[in-house]
């Protein structure tokens, strides 16, 4: 089994390594300022309890990315009125075609 870093927020590897982005619990509560300017500024932050990952601390701007793509449009007809395009005056009719005649 391996051990998660007992200072939370370092790595213990060589000089020059990126930080960690993994904290144990006890360690993201007493610290939980870094951990938050941390995920403001490197990204997400995973956080575990008993070495298990338990939850993720991310910018509210990304969160508000991942959350946008699960809001679709509810219908069809909804997502085209919603569309960039719906107002641009794009012309969408064409001549109807009645098919190929077909010898049998």
């Amino acid at each position: 089994m391996t051990k998660q870093p007992s200072r939370g927020g370092k790595k213990q590897a060589g000089a020059g390594a990126a930080p960690e982005t993994r904290w144990q619990l006890q360690t993201a509560k007493a610290r939980f300022s870094e951990v938050f300017r941390r995920a403001r500024a490197e990204g997400p932050q995973w956080i575990t309890r008993q070495e298990k990952e338990a939850v993720v601390m991310l910018p509210a701007e990304e969160f508000e990315n991942l959350t946008a793509r699960a809001r679709q449009p509810r219908s069809l007809v909804q997502f085209f009125s919603e569309s960039p395009l719906a107002k641009s005056g794009i012309k969408l009719e064409r001549a109807r075609d009645y098919g190929r005649k077909v010898d049998l």
